[in-house]
């Protein structure tokens, strides 16, 4: 038995994950063209490996003639009789090849015969490895900065966080672990090129179905999710078990599941709402926190009117138009939003076709707010100050700090 050999076969197999058969056909390749270097050619040579002891053999095929012209391919009668009487001219001979009797350059050839096997199984593994992980989260170490991109090792592989897949502001340390969502592999010949994000939407995603058993089991599916990386992400959610809440398996209790995913993107705020199927009601959802009086959608145009009390216009619309703009990405609708006041000023703005009207009663809202202004002497003088754009801004970002949001 073959000890050595077969040690060396059974490390390589486990450390790189290459199996011994695919190992053994390198070595029968490599004695195949050390044999070819050493004599011209290898036609007729053929190698025998005994896969459970590592025992090899390399003879070639020889034909018995009586004047011999090309040693190589035969062999004279008086020969082939010494190894067996019984040979006769026409019969093939197999003629056994020391390997230990080949120079130098025909050693080294078959030496680099096996490495190159050896490189190329390599990266085939590695890549179909990564290639399974395409269009997951993996957990990276940062390694360095590459002019403005970043080296993420995740393990047995090393990845490029490109400059525009980076969150803006965010700076990474060495030996820092981070998750990363893998975009795309790619097979060279260095070995897979990976490049990954830390932008995209389905990196929320994919984060919850880590932290929610609920999604990642598909009781509760995310239907859509809009991202402005680094800043805030809106998702739509959906239970398909009457008796599990959405928003609440993956607000988790005292808001642990959201937080642990906030924490993870760095204070990124998530705003989880309930999806519909009725545009309408998915508009409302997707404008919160601010209250809406009423939504005049239209499914067939993708545009929606949307009208809301006065002192929560500045809510609805967001910081720079932020809360609004995440709103239409996420319902796929044009969304044009006006007060109470704006709404009624314009003429015709409110006139919608019954067939796709969701809209509320404008008087009972209206009997409502004075009788809340009633009960409560401050109340106008709250609102006053809710007019304000700059305070309606802190407002919004006090409100939708943390799971107090998300369970609303």
């Amino acid at each position: 038995m073959n000890t050595e050999l077969l040690e060396a076969l059974e490390i390589l197999e486990k450390e790189k994950d290459i199996s011994k058969e695919t190992l053994l056909e390198a070595i029968e390749n490599s004695l195949l063209t050390a044999c070819k270097n050493h004599f011209g050619k290898a036609d007729n040579v053929k190698v025998n490996i005994d896969p459970k002891t590592c025992q090899f053999s390399v003879f070639a095929e020889k034909t018995v003639v009586e004047d011999v012209e090309d040693p190589v391919m035969e062999i004279s009668l008086s020969n082939a009789k010494m190894m067996d009487s019984k040979y006769e001219l026409g019969d093939i001979v197999n003629v056994e090849i020391k390997s230990k009797e080949f120079g130098r350059i025909a050693t080294q050839n078959a030496k680099n015969v096996i490495l190159q096997k050896i490189r190329e199984e390599e990266r085939k593994v590695l890549f179909n490895q990564y290639y399974g992980k395409e269009k997951d989260v993996v957990t990276g170490v940062v390694q360095r900065y590459l002019g403005r991109n970043v080296s993420i090792n995740l393990g047995k592989v090393d990845a490029i966080l490109n400059e525009n897949e980076m969150v803006k502001g965010e700076v990474f340390k060495p030996t820092e672990r981070i998750k990363v969502y893998i975009l795309e592999v790619k097979d060279t010949t260095k070995g897979p090129r990976i490049a990954v994000s830390r932008t995209h939407p389905e990196l929320v995603k994919r984060l919850f179905e880590s932290e929610v058993t609920e999604v990642r089991d598909g009781t509760v599916e995310i239907k859509c999710i809009a991202r402005e990386a680094g800043s805030r992400t809106k998702i739509a959610v959906w239970s398909n078990d009457p008796d599990v809440d959405p928003v609440g398996a993956c607000v988790g209790m005292n808001g642990a599941r959201v937080n642990a995913i906030v924490s993870e993107l760095r204070g990124e705020k998530i705003d989880i709402i309930n999806w519909s199927e009725n545009p309408a009601i998915l508009i409302e959802n997707a404008l919160s926190p601010a209250k809406v009086v009423a939504v005049l959608a239209d499914p067939e145009d993708k545009k929606a009117k949307v009208v809301v009390p006065d002192y929560q216009l500045s809510l609805a619309i967001g910081k720079e138009g932020q809360n609004a703009r995440l709103a239409a990405r996420l319902t796929g609708f044009r969304i044009d939003i006006k007060s109470e006041t704006q709404a009624k000023e314009i003429e015709g703005w409110l006139d919608v076709d019954e067939e796709y009207e969701e809209y509320e009663d404008f008087e009972a809202y209206q009997e409502e707010q004075a009788a809340m202004a009633a009960y409560d002497g401050e109340y106008s003088e709250e609102m006053e100050y809710l007019e304000d754009e700059a305070y309606a801004d802190e407002y919004e970002e006090a409100y939708v700090e943390g799971p107090e949001y998300s369970e609303e």
